[in-house]
């Protein structure tokens, strides 16, 4: 059954086994697709693209929860940012 490949780079399972590090290192900083029998068997991520793509995650949730807390309709406060801290601004009442 055909498979879409998600990686620009691919190794088979026996070039993995072999020498997992330089099959990461081919990637050049990419996702791997390593192959069973000419098949999608598994993505080999390297470290830091991963944390990239749960950095991205984090970033989509928090944007659906905003997009949540606007449809709740509660009364806007206005805030800026200090020196990375949230300073909630009083609105004189």
């Amino acid at each position: 059954m055909p498979h879409p490949m998600l990686a620009s780079v691919v190794a088979s399972v026996t070039e993995f086994k072999k020498d997992p590090q330089a099959t990461v290192e081919a990637g050049c900083g990419e996702i791997v697709a390593i192959l069973n029998h000419d098949e999608p068997a598994f993505y080999c991520i390297p470290a830091a693209r991963y944390e990239e793509l749960l950095d991205y995650i984090d970033d989509l949730e928090l944007a659906m929860e905003v997009k949540e807390r606007l449809k709740a309709s509660e009364p806007a406060v206005s805030a800026r940012i200090v020196g990375g801290d949230v300073v909630f601004e009083d609105d004189g009442g």
